[in-house]
């Protein structure tokens, strides 16, 4: 599990200006060396290269990047925009991640700002005869990468921020954060499972100073804390959790409160919005979103609701999936509720199957999908599913206007579950 800082530092490299300005730094030293390098050149080497070349590359190179970096910021936009208009605001920001992206706008901005660099600096008299064979050998290599990311780019242009390319990002951060709640039930620390019965009569709940989404959890930073305060932690906000000044964050069973709520408060990071990181509710969520907005009147798309779905099986079905050695308890001070399936499937079969009730098509894909599930389900969670089957049911019977329709999708559900 990342720490809070490894977590702070991840999401920075996932930023755009940070690639672009380590693209850049690197683009102005590369051009830089030239002038390090130019006692290495060999004398008969600086004629070979006439005085004129380096400067015409140069020239172009900054024309064309600026106007390339510039066009690639406008589609990225345009992608950002479709996005948010065609599937939901809640995706952008995988979009906003995408490094393919990034990687090829960063290399036009430090191919402009290398041949700027180099513009100046020739004006300026800092080259030599023999810089100007380094300046030349480097400019040749920045071309060949402005190719390379061209191609790239158009490439990456023919699915960048269409619906299915959308809809993939938001099921691949679903199925890693499952997946890693599936290896750590409780984040690395002991499955809190009846909260009533194991947290003390006497723990001190601690409550954040603040409205606020939690983002991110450090488990490992609260089992520090607990064993400096020799207490045991209880927590009850995981990632994904709307808290205000009155919800208890977790329960410490300690009466010291000499720097021990500041302490505790650090390991979590409140934000506004919620983050598909540690929170796979959230990554069901989404697609849940992709699937009603899908079947809007204005949009009119079951295709695409049908598809959310078998994603949706995809990633459950990988959740439930048994574990042939599961990872020891890293934080034994640390207590932490597991994630409860009846809260995932409410999150994504429930707005499904309303905004679908009225279309056969997708009332049958539901119960397909809940069938699926249910085949693959251990015990404990099959009631769970067949009470969502017969909810689903109800919803297309008071919805579908064609009696044929009704008695098919019931015998269906006959057929499946009964």
């Amino acid at each position: 599990m990342l720490s809070k800082w490894q977590w702070l530092v991840k999401q920075l490299t996932r930023t755009l200006w940070v690639r672009a300005l380590l693209f850049s730094l690197l683009a102005i030293a590369s051009a830089l060396l030239s002038v390090l390098l130019d006692p290495f050149i060999p004398e008969g080497l600086a004629g070979v290269i006439g005085a004129d070349a380096v400067d015409h590359i140069l020239d172009i190179l900054a024309g064309s990047m600026l106007a390339v970096t510039t066009f690639s910021l406008t589609v990225m936009v345009s992608a950002y925009s479709a996005a948010t208009s065609s599937v939901t605001p809640r995706a952008t920001r995988l979009l906003m991640q995408d490094t393919t992206s990034q990687n090829v706008l960063s290399t036009f901005l430090g191919s402009f700002l290398f041949s700027l660099v180099g513009i100046v600096a020739l004006s300026a008299g800092v080259y030599g005869p023999r810089g100007r064979v380094i300046l030349f050998v480097v400019s040749l290599v920045v071309i060949g990468l402005v190719v390379l990311a061209l191609l790239r780019w158009i490439s990456h242009l023919t699915h960048f921020g269409r619906v299915g390319d959308t809809t993939e990002r938001v099921e691949t951060a679903t199925a890693n954060a499952l997946d890693y709640w599936r290896r750590c039930p409780a984040m690395g620390g002991q499955v809190l499972r009846d909260p009533q019965s194991t947290i003390p009569a006497h723990a001190m709940p601690i409550y954040p100073d603040g409205v606020a989404y939690v983002e991110h959890l450090d488990i490992g930073q609260l089992n520090e804390c607990a064993e400096k305060f020799n207490c045991n932690v209880y927590v009850d906000a995981v990632a994904g959790a709307f808290v205000h000044p009155r919800t208890p964050l977790l329960w410490v069973d300690s009466s010291s409160d000499s720097g021990l709520t500041e302490a505790m408060r650090a390991a979590y990071t409140l934000a506004p919005e919620r983050s598909f990181d540690q929170d796979p509710r959230f990554g069901l969520c989404v697609l849940a979103e992709i699937a009603s907005r899908a079947l809007s009147p204005a949009v009119n798309d079951p295709g695409t609701a049908i598809d959310v779905l078998g994603r949706g099986v995809r990633v459950l079905t990988q959740y439930l999936a048994p574990l042939s050695s599961p990872e020891n308890i890293a934080y034994a001070r640390v207590w932490v509720p597991p994630l409860a399936f009846e809260d995932m499937l409410n999150d994504f079969f429930m707005p499904i199957s309303r905004d679908g009730a009225g279309m056969i098509e997708v009332q049958v894909r539901v119960q397909k999908s809940l069938h699926a599930l249910f085949c693959n389900a251990p015990p404990w969670v099959q009631g769970d599913l067949l009470t969502h089957a017969r909810i689903a049911l109800e919803r297309a019977e008071s919805a579908l206007t064609l009696p044929s329709e009704k008695q098919a999708l019931l015998q269906l559900h006959q057929r499946l579950f009964e």
